[in-house]
């Protein structure tokens, strides 16, 4: 029985290879598509104004609108959506360096923090009371409040975010990410930050390290060095926030009849593989033991490896929900970002820095 079990093994393998391969293909079909598109925007106008991760949910969703993908398609729709994905957000964990962090300084790193909780905090607030289900206004709150695209991923297995509101939240962030980085400069120069305290104001408010660069870059290098720096730190926010909110999920899942909470399951149920793989890739980094050449390369594959997966959550798209959904989301992504944008002058200007 046991020879038959293992010489079955590989038939099973290649029938489950066999089951993902159109679904995975179409998602890749649609990758391919997006990246060059996002290379035409950027021959044509000087710069890329969509991104190619936001390209494969508008292709997806498209797809979705004129044709529904039947069994076939699925299960490699379903496996590019999440363990592709999840290995993008391990990969992550190779970019960051906690040494370079702590040169932030206590204060800094403190408000960072604190700001990032307080932004979560008031930004789900928002969500809630402008009526959004608990998932979606737990993205928007995330997303904006750590690092957009890639928190709004990481949090979506966790709490068991739906398709439509992963990609409704990555939508919204995405349009308003790319006014951030016009309108930003204008309001630094408006309000006479320095270069560091502008810096800083980047590095909290902008969504993705790019966008970063991007907002930073016309008022100079240390604008940019500054920026990157607080950016790295929101990205680190990642981890813990996304443990804390599978300890949440993991606690409500687990009430019995009578109200009474039952106890925690071990460590390794509360937090998912692929954040303690994140972690994992820190620790390592921050310890000398991850080649710095890896880093780049690793934050490439993350990279083309979310696109992937934001293709296939463009297909699981329902575009008359998400329309729906689009008001009260739009004006909760909208006001949540200004809170953030007030929180972090606030704090430049407690720390002197404005």
């Amino acid at each position: 029985m046991a020879i038959l079990a293992i010489s079955e093994t590989p038939t099973r393998l290649a029938h489950r290879a066999a089951g993902i391969a159109p679904g995975l293909l179409l998602c890749l079909v649609l990758t391919g598509v997006a990246i060059a598109l996002q290379g035409v925007e950027a021959r044509v106008f000087g710069r890329a104004w969509l991104e190619a991760l936001v390209l494969a949910i508008l292709l997806g969703a498209a797809v979705r609108t004129v044709w529904t993908p039947g069994a076939r398609w699925r299960c490699g729709i379903h496996f590019s959506g999440k363990i592709i994905l999840e290995v993008a957000v391990v990969l992550l964990g190779a970019g960051v360096d906690v040494h370079s962090i702590s040169a932030a300084g206590g204060p800094l790193l403190a408000g960072i923090i604190a700001l990032v909780v307080l932004a979560i905090l008031g930004s789900y607030g928002l969500g809630r009371l402008f009526g959004l289900p608990r998932r979606m206004a737990a993205l928007i709150a995330c997303g904006n409040s750590i690092c957009g695209n890639s928190a709004i991923a990481a949090v979506a297995p966790v709490i068991g975010a739906e398709s439509e509101d992963v990609a409704a939240a990555i939508s919204f962030t995405a349009i308003l990410g790319v006014a951030v980085v016009l309108g930003l400069p204008l309001l630094g120069g408006a309000l006479g930050l320095s270069h560091r305290g502008y810096g800083i104001m980047a590095g909290l408010t902008v969504y993705a390290v790019p966008q970063v660069l991007a907002a930073a870059a016309p008022l100079g290098a240390l604008a940019v060095q500054v920026g990157t720096l607080v950016k790295l730190v929101r990205v680190l926010m990642l981890g813990p926030v996304v443990v804390v909110l599978a300890l949440i999920a993991r606690s409500a899942q687990t009430a019995t009849p009578d109200g009474r909470k039952a106890s925690l399951p071990p460590l390794r149920h509360l937090a998912p593989w692929f954040i303690i793989g994140f972690l994992a890739l820190v620790v390592a980094r921050s310890l000398g033991l991850t080649p710095t050449a890896v880093a780049a390369p690793a934050g490439s594959m993350a990279g083309l490896l979310t696109i992937v997966s934001m293709a296939a959550l463009g297909l699981g798209v329902d575009v008359r929900a998400l329309a729906s959904a689009g008001p009260r989301a739009s004006a909760v992504v909208t006001l949540s970002l200004c809170l953030i944008g007030a929180l972090a002058l606030a704090l430049v200007g407690t720390l002197g820095l404005a």
